[in-house]
């Protein structure tokens, strides 16, 4: 997930916060589940803690619920402000709010950090109540399998007894299809963008390559090191290897092409410190994001997405879904090679050979795996359609 979305300053408007399609400031809470939950891999926590935001109103009928799920790198923070200082809102900030394509004002939202992370989860960051230190490695292993289980647990806390739609991007896909297969009867619709049904070899590379940059990093040690420092190096690489993925050739091109950073001139173009605009973008990436991601939480919930194989899991994709009762929408986008269209494309296929009401759609934008994040009438249109309409139907062709 990109970190450079920013909402547009216009000069002489009304802060974000007070603009009428933003549910304004956003209050984080924490569930603390006071009880043993036990990992696929058998490793129990004596108990956790998620931190979440909701916006709008549960319905006295309690089926009104949206679920976002967060991509790897996200949180809670999908809409609003926490401040009215904040620089940016929540990462979906264009998609969540009264009138936009996730209403509030008829949807009561609600978005989670993943356990295993973070931003106030309960993750490798965290006090083992029975030493007193951060788990580090020792936290247990995580897999979207956990973070689905775990997010039911809030819903019962909240007092959702149905939700309407589970919506992600990426990681978010796989949550969201992943709570379909698990929880059936709980989930109506189902909408997964820029996802698949198992991480690629070349994901997987992809992901090794930035663990191996952290625990080769000598701050690592071993996972043991205190919350200010650590393998802050490592990690910014990792990060910058991601943010690669994320975007297009074409859009790198277009916003950085091969101009150079304004305080080298071509004279300096044989100096090791004479950066390309794109290099000081992706220094930049790998920077303000060490400063609020922890590199075992990073280590824990890449893990978790090479895990993820449904057709491994179940013996196939047709038989991953066959419990499933939601509507499901697949949307793939052109210009995506971290999880390209006919990773996408296979989901709502082996849905359809599952007997299942699926449909995908495909949008041709050129901005690459990130594109589920930014400003598209043509996403927005899917989202709301999908969301609104009783009864679910789409011309789209697979």
């Amino acid at each position: 997930m990109t970190d450079d979305l920013e909402a547009p300053s216009v000069p002489g408007s009304a802060p974000g916060h007070l603009s009428p399609g933003d549910v304004g400031l956003a209050q984080p809470r924490d569930f603390v589940y006071g009880h043993p939950f036990t990992f696929r891999s058998g490793q129990t926590l004596p108990g956790f803690t998620l931190r979440y935001e909701t916006y709008g109103t549960l319905n006295t009928t309690r089926d009104n619920a949206v679920l976002i799920c967060h991509a790897l790198s996200g949180d809670h923070h999908c809409a609003g402000w926490h401040s009215p200082e904040d620089r940016k809102p929540g990462w979906w900030n264009n998609l969540i709010g009264p009138g936009k394509a996730v209403d509030t004002r008829r949807f009561f939202v609600v978005c989670a950090n993943v356990i295993g992370g973070c931003q106030g989860s309960t993750g490798p960051s965290s006090a083992d109540p029975s030493t007193g230190k951060p788990y580090g490695i020792a936290f247990p292993f995580v897999t979207i399998s956990d973070i689905v289980r775990s997010q039911k647990l809030l819903l019962e806390h909240l007092g959702v007894d149905e939700v309407h739609a589970a919506i992600g991007g990426s990681m978010g896909g796989m949550i969201a299809t992943q709570f379909s297969i698990e929880f059936p009867s709980l989930v109506r619709r189902v909408l997964a963008m820029a996802s698949t049904a198992r991480e690629s070899a070349q994901a997987i590379a992809f992901n090794e390559v930035g663990r191996q940059a952290i625990m080769q990093d000598p701050a690592w040690n071993r996972g043991d090191y205190p919350r200010d420092g650590g393998p802050r190096v490592g990690l910014a690489i990792a990060r910058m290897m991601a943010h690669i993925t994320y975007v297009s050739d074409a859009s790198m091109d277009r916003k950085f092409g091969r101009r150079r950073s304004p305080a080298q001139g071509a004279a300096a173009a044989d100096a090791l410190d004479a950066p390309f605009e794109v290099e000081n973008y992706l220094r930049h990436q790998g920077q303000t994001f060490i400063n609020r991601f922890d590199a075992n939480s990073y280590l824990t919930i890449t893990r978790a997405l090479d895990q993820f194989d449904l057709a491994q899991a179940y013996g196939s994709l047709e038989k991953a879904f066959v419990p499933v009762q939601a509507e499901t929408l697949v949307v793939g986008f052109a210009s995506d090679w971290l999880f390209p269209p006919e990773q996408n494309r296979e989901i709502a296929l082996a849905l359809l050979r599952a007997g299942k009401r699926a449909n995908y759609a495909e949008l041709a934008t050129d901005l690459g795996h990130d594109s589920f994040l930014l400003e598209s009438e043509e996403l927005y249109t899917l989202v709301r359609g999908f969301l609104e309409r009783e009864q679910v139907v789409f011309d789209f062709t697979i």
